[in-house]
């Protein structure tokens, strides 16, 4: 059998400093095999992030009881543009000091209340003494070093506005921005240390593209893994709900069709390797710090 994975789920997050359902909150889309090995989509709306690492865990470990391989899509970046690591003079691998950084610093409460825009806020005071790169935060969290605004435009000594990958997708956000829509920035702050929770918590478990190398994955690849985790971007997909259907819905079930569709043709392998216009040092760059959208 050619295909990696036995199950897909997809999750759409959330920064929601406040308990939230239905639309602008977390889903999770499970295309899971039944008995019969056929796909069956089911949806899990929690309140908050302390729920969703609950229903993932709670998920992964009825997929091991099966011997199953799950793939785990998360909708924000897992990586920063060059150089931030460095900037904020974290020691060790970029990838995973940024990861461990960002694990220690954010406070993520039982109900969603966080931190996410005073450590926004200190990063840039670490890296610019103002309120550069971050920005964009509610008018109550305004400080010195954090401006509810863009305050200025990205100069060629200065962190890269975007990552490699978002610049091959047009309509992706800067990882900077923090608020208001679009905005990917929040959630990346508060997501990657679930991110890196589940992979503390599963020996088996990798974090694409950083533990699996920027390579085309085929199943000799994989054989001691059970969970590969991928930052994903369902916009890339022109998505056509259901009537009266929250969007998010429609987008985690649409992506999750669609890698499991991929797989199962053989195709989804060479997704997880790089685009081809990318050069060996930019392939290091990714593999490295920055991380890439699967699929694109």
């Amino acid at each position: 059998m050619s295909r990696l994975f036995d199950n897909y789920v997809m999750v759409d997050w959330s920064a929601a400093a406040k308990p939230s359902l239905g639309v602008d909150s977390i889903w999770i889309g499970i295309l899971r095999r039944d008995v019969r090995l056929q796909l069956r989509f089911e949806a899990q709306n929690p309140p908050t992030r302390h729920g969703a690492l609950e229903t993932i865990s709670t998920l992964l470990t009825e997929f091991d009881k099966r011997g199953d391989r799950t793939l785990i899509g998360f909708d924000f970046p897992m990586g920063y543009p060059h150089g931030t690591a460095a900037a904020l003079k974290l020691e060790g691998p970029a990838w995973q000091a940024m990861h461990l950084f960002l694990s220690k610093e954010i406070k993520d409460k039982t109900n969603n209340a966080n931190n996410r825009f005073q450590v926004a806020a200190r990063m840039n005071r670490l890296i610019s003494n103002g309120p550069f790169p971050f920005w964009g935060c509610p008018p109550r969290d305004v400080l010195t070093t954090l401006d509810s605004k863009k305050t200025r435009p990205h100069e060629a000594s200065d962190l890269p506005e975007h990552r490699l990958t978002e610049q091959l997708v047009k309509a992706a956000s800067p990882v900077w921005k923090l608020f208001t829509a679009g905005s990917v920035g929040s959630q990346a702050l508060v997501g990657i240390p679930i991110v890196q929770k589940l992979r503390d918590l599963r020996e088996d478990a990798r974090i694409w593209p950083f533990e699996t190398g920027f390579k085309p994955l085929i199943r000799e690849d994989l054989k001691d893994v059970r969970i590969v985790m991928a930052e994903i971007y369902p916009s890339m997909l022109k998505t056509q709900g259901k009537a009266g259907e929250v969007k998010d819905l429609a987008q985690v079930r649409a992506i999750g069709a669609h890698f499991a569709g991929l797989d199962e043709a053989g195709k989804l392998s060479a997704c997880f390797g790089p685009a081809k216009s990318l050069t060996a040092a930019q392939i290091t760059i990714v593999e490295q710090e920055e991380g890439w959208i699967l699929g694109v």
